[in-house]
């Protein structure tokens, strides 16, 4: 099973905010998911972005690969330089 990192939408018409989620590659993107690892709202000035960085690590570490906006956002906090010192340091 492939496992992505990516968003979900939510919100109304033209106000979206997105769930940032761990899901089978194969479902739709605002289907089935495993779990949810954090929040993405980029109406608000600045963005407002909370992601738990302990599970985002756990699922990076499992092998799930982030969508290339998902990538973006988690560089942008830290996540993924976190996550290659972990990797590579051994």
């Amino acid at each position: 099973m492939a496992v992505k990192i990516r968003l979900k939408r939510m919100g109304s018409k033209k106000k979206p905010f997105y769930r940032i989620v761990v899901a089978d590659s194969r479902s739709p993107r605002d289907g089935r998911i495993i779990e949810k690892v954090g929040t993405y709202n980029p109406l608000t000035d600045p963005e407002t972005i909370e992601i738990q960085e302990d599970l985002v690590l756990q699922w990076l570490g499992n092998g799930a690969q982030p969508s290339d906006t998902v990538r973006n956002i988690l560089s942008r906090q830290g996540v993924m330089k976190k996550f290659h010192e972990n990797k590579y340091s051994k």
